[in-house]
């Protein structure tokens, strides 16, 4: 169970990053992209056909997101469980991805900006954080010159996640 958790993990948050870095029109840096595509082209190509990008939305890759992790939660439910509970195991599992990928991206820029803030992945960690951040940037002034966004960030994202586990009775 452990080894099919940790590949749908890193085969699902390869997807959700590829969705969210077209979904902001950021370019990523030559090593993340080749990872990225060559880790989930397998998947997104044949999707592709049946669900085209629309609105300048990679949907092939949030879908097949969501198909890994269907399928790993299938797994785990291999006997007695019914198509609902699976179903919706899946989407609060998926949901938690996406609610992590933003935590886990937000932990990585401020490491970048206390030990290098110059590192070249840096500029391309801020461009994804970018759209979480503005709108908390509006309202939460600079302190001093440290700017607490990234902490505000990082609370609303944990009581999100407490709002999710509550939607979904755990």
């Amino acid at each position: 169970m452990l080894i099919v958790n940790a590949i749908a993990g890193l085969l699902g948050g390869v997807l959700l990053l590829r969705f969210w870095m077209q979904a902001i029109r950021v370019r990523p840096p030559s090593s993340v992209a080749q990872f990225t595509f060559q880790l989930s082209d397998w998947l997104v190509r044949p999707l592709r056909r049946i669900v085209p990008g629309m609105g300048g939305y990679d949907w092939a890759s949030l879908i097949g997101a969501f198909l890994i992790v269907v399928l790993a939660t299938s797994v785990m439910f291999l006997f007695g469980a019914t198509p609902e509970i699976v179903f919706l195991t899946a989407l609060h599992r998926f949901l938690e991805w996406i609610l992590f990928g933003f935590m886990a991206l937000l932990v990585i820029e401020a490491i970048f900006s206390w030990v290098n803030p110059h590192a070249p992945m840096a500029p391309f960690i801020r461009a994804l954080n970018e759209p979480l951040l503005t709108p908390i940037r509006r309202v939460v002034p600079l302190v001093g010159n440290l700017d607490l966004s990234l902490l505000v960030a990082l609370i609303l994202l944990q009581i999100a996640q407490i709002l999710l586990g509550m939607l979904f009775g755990r």
